[in-house]
């Protein structure tokens, strides 16, 4: 049992997975620190909005005006954090696209640089064929 983990784990599909994954929550991180350190302010600043502020709170214990302290106090449906998760997830698929539109613009743009292949010679049979045709057309 052992020797077949290995064997699974030594698989370079289970590796690029891994990597992956690591590659993939880094890329969140800096994702979120892009909304919420950057874009958000901005959205914000322009129109007076700041989403992770807005709530409901579900109990009359709920008094605070912030979420942080709402919290504390009970229940509350954060429907603001939810936003700026959606906010959080648009961005980044739009910044996934960009960035799959520019390797895929890379790859065609070296296809194209890259020379032809020569064509393969044709089968021996093929060619002694051509020769005598060659041959005769002379004569």
């Amino acid at each position: 049992m052992l020797k077949e983990f290995q064997e699974f784990i030594s698989k370079g599909n289970v590796m690029d997975l891994a990597v992956g994954v690591i590659i993939g929550a880094a890329f969140g991180k800096i994702v979120t620190s892009l909304v919420d350190d950057i874009i958000m302010p901005f959205i914000g600043a322009l129109g007076g909005v700041d989403f992770s502020n807005y709530f409901i709170g579900l109990s009359h214990n709920v008094t605070a005006t912030n979420l942080v302290d709402a919290r504390k106090q009970g229940a509350v449906f954060a429907y603001g954090s939810f936003v700026t998760q959606v906010i959080n997830f648009l961005i980044m698929a739009f910044i996934i696209f960009l960035m799959v539109k520019a390797v895929n613009s890379l790859r065609k743009r070296l296809e194209r640089e890259k020379p032809a292949a020569p064509a393969a010679p044709p089968p021996a049979d093929v060619q002694l064929l051509t020769e005598i045709r060659d041959l005769l057309a002379k004569r």
